[in-house]
């Protein structure tokens, strides 16, 4: 006979339990203080203060301000109230109201935390309302998230993917006495671990990012006992930035989190900012914290296999149906969306070119490909198959945008109508025709349109950088340092790459970073794409499309043929905040420029084209630059 769900209360704090497990929270705060699961009295890090183990946090500043910082804040509720309580599942609620009079010092918003467990499951739900009234202050806010903080003693074995699980260093090993600091804080070479294992070894909780339309489950597996601690995230829809937006996962702490807003990989782009007389409402989660063990004697790493099991089994579980909330739309209160995308290109062929694999998705009302950087709404994604058709399931009420883009090719869609959906909605749109950007037939690519820098060069790490779980690995990218190996390729001039000759594989550095000078001075690069012409249009306009995978306070400049000419033909503007390179990413935010070349600035036998990155002078030099994700050049149109 299996245990119903019961809540009661000791002292400032409640507890909800099932007979699997007890969770408990501190009264009227809503702070997860204690887990107790397996026979461990608490999962949580019980050397911590209760505040810092089990908690919703946010980052927030006044309108106006820059940057991607603020005020830190953990979300402590003033009122507790029962929700649901019945022997099938209890749902309890923690909110804090706005208050007036603390305007500078709180973020203006309702925030209502919930929690909930269910009969016979072991794990609970967690999800948040935030709202804010359009006659309140507007505020920045540039992060939010769940945070748990597991015990050290315990939890040494972390997974984020099939590829990427191994056992982790202790916190103590970044402490100034085991951990050398590198060029950012979050970088440390571990140089006296406990563990001598370790020793040599990089710890950065960036090179365990991960993109969120692959962030559904990961987590911690203790050995003693063998117990598994997993973070379930069955939706992208409440996410921000799209399917591709990176976002940390688990680190060193042992940390183990839910981000729901953040700024990583986009910056400041990537702030949610309400403007004044803005109303603003949204729920984030819920999330599903699972836990699992088995028999002393198994193997304990079976509980990462039981884990994405679970995922699976939430993801088709979605929406859920019993989170008690007004503001959680349920299946009957979505609709439906489907069509076929098809591509039209005459320089490629003059039949429509299925769409296929396409990434396609709704997102709120916006300007084209602005999905990428929208955190106030909802988005839903879903990939093309083989002949380009798509379907939308269980899209919330409202108005939307329909986005696309395409491995393979250049620029974004978006389809001329906006689409309502309400409950019940089946919407078909039929077939739609993405026309890529593109003027005339290629001469000459660099490169796979596929809004990554991956396919180019990537060296390997200096020897004293290493985190051995990415050597050989699909994901060699996100090794520590890999910036600096550029000055060690090219010590004496910058790169050259020969149309015909050369192999983008092995011949274009992933990241058109700076060169160092010296200790303390950085100067920008200036790469040069040399091509052969057999003929010449004097008259006509050649186009260069330059489309980058990210870029972090730069300015790209072009030039053809005369490296000296001013003004270039095309400057950018310094741009981005990506911060990627120093992040161990291969993407950031995607953007396309779109270049003329007149016929007189080119010339029939050799050319130059010459791409210059010209800052060098911000507060991490080291760190600025460009990763391409494709380079075309277009003779005039035919």
């Amino acid at each position: 006979m299996s245990l119903g769900v019961h809540l009661h209360f000791e002292d400032s704090h409640v507890i909800m339990e099932n007979g699997i497990l007890q969770v408990t929270l501190s009264n009227p705060e809503g702070i997860v203080t204690g887990i107790k699961y397996n026979g461990v009295d608490n999962l949580l890090e019980v050397l911590d203060e209760e505040v810092h183990r089990g908690y919703w946090d946010l980052v927030w500043s006044e309108a106006g301000s820059t940057g991607t910082t603020g005020t830190f804040d953990v979300i402590k509720g003033t009122s507790f109230k029962v929700v649901v309580e019945s022997e099938e599942q209890v749902e309890i609620s923690f909110t804090r109201l706005w208050d007036p009079l603390l305007q500078e010092k709180l973020v203006p918003l309702n925030i209502d935390k919930r929690f909930i467990m269910l009969r016979n499951s072991p794990g609970f739900y967690s999800y948040a309302i935030y709202e804010h009234l359009g006659e309140w202050p507007p505020f920045n806010l540039p992060q939010t998230r769940i945070v748990f903080k597991l015990r050290k003693d315990k939890f040494h074995y972390m997974a984020v993917a099939d590829n990427r699980q191994r056992y982790m260093p202790l916190p103590d090993d970044r402490l100034p006495e085991r951990g050398e600091p590198l060029a950012t804080p979050e970088a440390v070479l571990l140089v006296n671990p406990v563990e001598p294992e370790f020793k040599g070894e990089v710890d950065d909780k960036y090179q365990y990012s991960c993109e969120d339309k692959d962030l559904r489950v990961h987590g911690w597996i203790s050995t003693d006992p063998p117990v598994g601690f997993w973070q379930i995230t069955p939706s992208d829809e409440f996410r921000s930035g799209g399917p591709v937006k990176q976002n940390l996962t688990s680190h060193v702490g042992p940390f183990n989190l839910a981000m729901f807003i953040s700024a990583h990989y986009g910056g400041e782009d990537l702030v949610l900012k309400l403007k004044p007389d803005e109303p603003w409402k949204k729920v984030f989660g819920p999330t599903f914290i699972y836990l699992n063990s088995v028999l002393d004697g198994e193997d304990p790493l079976r509980l990462w296999e039981d884990a994405k099991n679970q995922m699976m089994i939430e993801v088709e579980s979605w929406p859920y149906d019993f989170p008690a909330s007004e503001d959680f739309q349920s299946s009957d209160q979505r609709g439906t969306l489907s069509g076929r995308l098809q591509i039209r290109d005459r320089y490629l062929s003059d039949e429509y070119i299925p769409a296929n694999f396409a990434y396609v998705g709704l997102a709120p009302p916006g300007d084209v490909g602005s999905w990428q950087t929208e955190c106030k709404g909802y988005q839903f994604w879903t990939r093309t198959d083989i002949d380009g058709n798509f379907c939308i399931n269980n899209i919330q009420s409202g108005d939307y945008n329909l986005n696309a883009w395409v491995p393979g090719f250049v620029g974004d869609y978006q389809y001329e109508v906006v689409i309502t959906i309400t409950a019940g909605s089946d919407i078909d749109v039929g077939d739609l025709v993405f026309e890529p950007p593109r003027d005339g037939p290629t001469l000459w690519e660099i490169g796979i349109p596929d809004r990554t820098a991956a396919e180019f060069y990537i060296p390997d790490p200096d020897p004293k950088y290493i985190n051995p779980l990415f050597v050989n690995h699909p994901d060699r990218f996100r090794q520590y340092g890999l910036w600096e190996r550029y000055a060690d390729l090219y010590p004496d001039e910058d790169l050259i790459y020969t149309v015909g000759v050369s192999d983008y594989r092995k011949d274009w550095f992933f990241a058109q970073v700076t060169r160092k000078i010296n200790d303390d001075t950085y100067q920008g690069t200036t790469w040069q794409i040399k091509f052969k012409l057999d003929q010449v249009d004097t008259t006509g306009a050649y186009k260069l499309r330059l489309a980058l995978a990210t870029v972090h306070i730069s300015e790209l400049q072009v030039r053809v043929n005369d490296p000296k000419a001013d003004p270039p033909i095309f400057s950018s503007g310094v741009i981005g905040h990506d911060n990627t390179i120093a992040r161990h990413g291969i993407h950031g935010l995607y953007r396309l420029f779109n270049v003329e070349v007149g016929g007189s600035l080119v010339m029939v036998g050799d050319n130059t084209i010459f791409l210059t990155q010209t800052q060098s002078t911000g507060l991490m030099p080291a760190l600025q630059g460009i990763m391409y994700d494709y380079i075309r050049f277009e003779a005039p149109p035919s």
